[in-house]
């Protein structure tokens, strides 16, 4: 079982029935899913560019990402229906909550000048979105190979209605808020 899973239904749980004075641990904020996306504008140009990135993605997340495809023509990016421009992957389970370990203990600290992520990133339903400028941080990433620097969003997808609620949950997961 992963670390943290264990960590929530073990402990993390019982915190949050104390401190929000719940008894059904079934009306407390969970995780359901973390969403990480690539956004590969630049491979209309490099083909190769989408590859890698597909590449990166599978190496990070354990999963095989699912290529997005460019939904309606737009003139001013060249960009036609149809076209390759993103991959993402979503995450349940096992390798959810592994990916949440390492991203809070290993990668995000390995961000240069990093003093925590934006506690205000929530959209009103509990749902969390943050970016990383590089998937370099990634332990799984050999940079020698690394061929350009691609950006990420990664999203948590929360059952809860309530951003607090979310807030408390992840902060109780070890995620690094800043101070605001």
């Amino acid at each position: 079982m992963a670390r943290l899973m264990e960590r929530y239904k073990k402990e993390i749980v019982k915190k949050m029935g104390e401190k929000f004075g719940r008894t059904n641990p079934n009306s407390l904020p969970k995780l359901q899913k973390i969403v990480v996306n690539m956004g590969v504008g630049k491979a209309l140009q490099d083909k190769n560019r989408m590859t890698e990135a597909v590449e990166h993605l599978t190496q990070i997340t354990g999963q095989k990402p699912q290529v997005c495809k460019a939904r309606v023509a737009v003139a001013g990016f060249r960009l036609r229906e149809n076209n390759e421009i993103g991959a993402r992957v979503t995450l349940r389970g096992k390798r959810m909550y592994e990916f949440l370990d390492r991203l809070i203990s290993i990668a995000l600290p390995r961000i240069r000048d990093f003093r925590g992520v934006n506690p205000k990133s929530f959209d009103g339903n509990g749902n969390y979105t943050m970016g990383l400028t590089e998937q370099g941080v990634f332990p799984e990433i050999d940079p020698d190979k690394m061929n350009f620097v691609q950006g990420m969003d990664i999203s948590f997808v929360m059952k809860t209605g309530n951003d607090d609620e979310a807030r408390e949950l992840l902060r109780m997961f070890g995620m690094p808020f800043r101070e605001a």
